[in-house]
């Protein structure tokens, strides 16, 4: 009899966002795989409230979990309690463990150890713990949410100029209090966009071709992926960053230099499975770490899926890898 693998996400409304819904999409696509490769498949969304959701897994004994949680209840600080409850069931699951989602998915935290990891990340500052603040001033700073992910909450104006620390946090609790979601601000990287794709493999993790966000925006307008760069398909924003896999003979010491990085963070956080980790780079060449996502978006059209096909890993081989590596680390 075929094995079970159980998907599962975060729950999604009636009016949810294109961000929410993405999620249903990748459900649907990671469920026909999977039973191309011949496993049983149930999707379930995770219900952090019921106790059913975890008795449903009890009585299944899927082989492991395909764990897509992204948030719950909108609440991107919630993402590892999937991972945590699989956790105390004893159940095994695809992707990070909830250590390691909870602390990549906490930008400022992940700052923090990387910083005293020595991984180049840029500095940083967030209200209340505005001691640890080395940032150059004045200086350019993007303003982000601490806890989410997929450009949520970012646009034109989260790029700011500060002239002094004060100045810059009181952007940053106007822009908190704004979008109702606590934020910190990061110097502001003017460079190239690098996105790495790290995959689990038998014989440990395989950083995919590296890609570059190639920005066609005109002067004045600052080169940032934001909310509808990722998601409105309709706007300039959208058409004008696109994403490249081709490099020039010179590139090769720099994409050498971020697939070490990348390979670095990977180690640092105990990453499982797949992740994301992006960069900046700046004039001089060096890359920054802006963030890592442990749990990236595997949709057919997402960044991830064409790096593995640009690597010669078709979806279904990249899923049946992934559940792979759930299962050694049962």
């Amino acid at each position: 009899m075929a094995e079970t693998v159980l998907i599962t996400h975060n729950p999604v409304g009636e009016h949810a966002s294109e961000d929410e819904k993405d999620v249903l999409v990748q459900a649907f696509h990671v469920a026909e795989a999977l039973e191309q490769l011949g496993y049983q498949t149930r999707i379930l969304p995770f219900d952090h409230r019921s106790r059913g959701w975890a008795q449903t897994l009890q009585s299944l004994k899927p082989l492991c979990v395909f764990n897509l949680v992204e948030s719950l209840d909108g609440d991107g600080r919630l993402i590892h309690l999937a991972c945590s409850l699989l956790d105390h069931l004893g159940i095994s699951y695809t992707g990070a463990p909830a250590e390691a989602m909870f602390l990549t998915s906490n930008k400022v935290l992940a700052k923090r150890w990387m910083h005293l990891a020595g991984v180049p990340t840029p500095e940083w500052i967030i209200p209340g713990r505005d001691e640890e603040c080395i940032c150059p001033f004045p200086g350019e700073y993007i303003i982000k949410a601490l806890w989410e992910e997929a450009s949520i909450g970012i646009d034109q104006a989260s790029v700011v100029r500060a002239s002094t620390k004060k100045d810059l946090l009181a952007r940053v609790s106007e822009r908190s209090l704004g979008t109702g979601r606590q934020c910190f601000a990061e110097r502001f990287i003017d460079g190239r966009e690098f996105n790495l794709s790290i995959l689990a493999g038998s014989d440990g993790p395989q950083v995919l071709p590296p890609a570059e966000i190639v920005f066609s925006f005109p002067p004045g307008k600052r080169k940032i992926v934001d909310y509808r760069a990722k998601w409105d398909e309709s706007s300039f924003e959208y058409q004008a960053t696109v994403r490249s896999f081709d490099f020039p003979p010179t590139d090769a010491p720099l994409l050498s230099r971020l697939t070490d990085s990348a390979l670095a963070c990977w180690r640092l956080f105990e990453l499982r499975g797949y992740a994301r980790v992006d960069f900046r780079v700046d004039e001089q060449g060096g890359p920054w770490v802006l963030e890592i996502n442990a749990n990236p978006c595997i949709s057919p059209d997402s960044g991830f899926v064409a790096a593995a096909e640009c690597a010669g890993i078709p979806f279904r081989e990249l899923v049946g890898r992934i559940v792979a590596d759930a299962a050694r680390n049962r």
